[in-house]
Order: structure tokens, then sequence, then C-alpha cells
């Protein structure tokens, strides 16, 4: 098994347990948000389990597979977490489409909210151009 298609299983383990938040007892509060930063609803959750899947099946079928999925999902979230940043909103759960922009922020919430989009997408594009090793 090549370096990326082990981080590819790693992102499998990481999205897994991204899907998984709002069902461990404690970790969201009385407003539905998980860790009282963001909240997950049924379509998050299932964009995760898709992208958790997706992860797994590039892993087990090739290292090609794998820079091929660390590429394209890498790109996807990246994007998806500056354009919360800014907007407050992402693009993969649709959000940009049905809500109205709240601008940019600095606050420690947008910044946290969209944090993991940002280190996932980033460290599978940097995976894919300085750890590639086949």
């Amino acid at each position: 098994m090549t370096t990326l298609q082990k981080i590819a299983i790693g992102y499998f383990l990481a999205l897994m347990g991204a899907a998984s938040l709002n069902y461990i007892p404690g970790l969201t509060d009385a407003e539905g948000r998980a860790f009282g930063i963001f909240a997950l609803d049924i379509f998050d959750d299932a964009l995760h389990v898709a992208s958790a899947l997706w992860a797994l099946a590039a892993a087990l079928i090739s290292h090609r597979a794998s820079r091929m999925f660390l590429l394209i999902f890498g790109a996807l979230y990246l994007g998806d977490g500056v354009f919360g940043f800014f907007t407050g909103y992402g693009y993969l759960d649709l959000g940009i489409f049905t809500n109205a922009s709240e601008g940019m922020s600095f606050t420690i919430f947008r910044i946290l909210a969209n944090l993991p989009h940002i280190a996932l997408g980033g460290f599978a594009l940097l995976s894919v151009w300085k750890l590639d090793r086949a």
C-alpha cells in the first residue's frame, strides 16, 4: 500500500468520524451545533459518508485512484472552506444557493467552522504534490 493509499484510508476514518458527530451524545449543544461551533444536518452527513466511501474505494483500488481522490476531494473541500470563510456558507451542501451571504468575517466561530474543510482540502492537495510516492 502506497503513502497516498494510506492517506486515503485516513480520510475515510476522518470523514466517517465527521459524519458521526451528531449521533454521539454530548458533542452537540442545545441548538444542534457540534462542539458549539457548526451545525451538521443530514445533507452534511450524507456528503461526509459519500466522501468517506469514495476515499475507501480509492484506497482499495490503487495508488492512481487514491491520487485522483485526493486531488479532486482536496480542491473541492478547500474551495468549500474558503467560500465558507468569505460568505458564511459552502457550496458542497448547496448552502450558498439556499442562504444569503453573511459577508466576510474574522470571528473565531467562522474560522473554526471552516477550518476542517480548509485543513482537509489543503492536506489532500499537499499530499498529492509533496508526498506522492508510488
